[in-house]
């Protein structure tokens, strides 16, 4: 248990890393945006607001699933981080909402001011960057096996995306088409809703002990391969914050001691733990009819 609290600790470095990103990237889009007139750019920047307010509930859930078990809390504080992700998900729903807001009343407005060519190079340097903080935290959340992070680093790259995007709406409106650069700003802010909402069905998925029932036959594979087992009778999983939880009842032998049954039930716990990094196992068992 104590690599599974070091790596919720280590992820939390990648969270630190998108909130800083975030704060300068989006303070730098948004300032150039309203100065030199790119709705893009502007709906870039407060996609960055928005994912600051994620990496923010990602630190703080990180910071209370660290707590250990209590009276209150005897599995643990883990499904703090998907709680302040779904609060996350509201608020980044309501930032995408007046995004698609404003960009409708620019679009009927009729601005034909184009912005300045040079802030799509802006929005391009913006794209390396997220891309190389995508890259930074996809890398520290499989080595740490942090669900959490991981979805931020998902989130880091579509940012790189929303950039590449803004950069393409404010060279089309240096076409003749200044109307580009506001679609491009609905396009962020359709962006913005659809993270929102893949971010609230997985919350609401996780907190109502969902599971992804492909991942069961990899996890009866496991046990059934573990000498002993003789029969998998059933097997169930939730998940806890970024751990699974896994429920499973095996047969063995009738002629087996109650000790020699235990160590079995030992060996399953470690397998699990050493191939699926699965901590929590709840193994009941029974004799095989013969």
């Amino acid at each position: 248990m104590v690599d599974v609290y070091q790596n919720i600790k280590e992820g939390e470095r990648g969270a630190w890393l998108s909130i800083v990103t975030y704060l300068i990237l989006s303070a730098f889009k948004l300032i150039l945006g309203y100065l030199f007139l790119s709705s893009a750019l502007r709906a870039d920047g407060m996609n960055n607001l928005t994912d600051i307010v994620a990496s923010v509930a990602v630190l703080i859930g990180l910071r209370i699933s660290r707590k250990p078990p209590d009276s209150d809390h005897a599995y643990g504080h883990f499904r703090a981080e998907t709680v302040a992700a779904l609060i996350a998900s509201f608020i980044m729903a309501m930032v995408g909402f007046q995004v698609l807001v404003d960009g409708v009343g620019l679009l009927f407005a009729g601005q034909e001011q184009a912005p300045e060519p040079w802030l799509a190079g802006v929005a391009i340097i913006c794209a390396v960057i997220m891309y190389g903080v995508y890259r930074y935290n996809r890398k520290l959340a499989q080595r740490t096996n942090s669900q959490a992070l991981m979805a931020a680093a998902k989130d880091n790259l579509s940012d790189a995306m929303v950039s590449v995007g803004a950069a393409v709406g404010i060279i089309g409106s240096q076409l003749g088409m200044p109307w580009l650069d506001i679609v491009a700003a609905l396009v962020v802010g359709v962006l913005i809703c659809k993270t929102a909402w893949d971010i609230l069905s997985d919350s609401m998925h996780r907190l109502t002990d969902g599971f992804d029932e492909l991942e069961l036959p990899g996890l009866r594979e496991t046990i059934a391969s573990i000498e002993g087992v003789e029969n998998i009778k059933d097997i169930k999983a939730r998940i806890n914050g970024s751990q699974t939880l896994v429920d499973v009842i095996i047969e063995v032998s009738p002629e087996l001691t109650i000790t020699e049954s235990h160590h079995i039930s030992d060996k399953v716990e470690a397998k699990m733990a050493e191939v699926h990094n699965i901590h929590y196992v709840h193994v009941h068992v029974e004799p095989k009819e013969i």
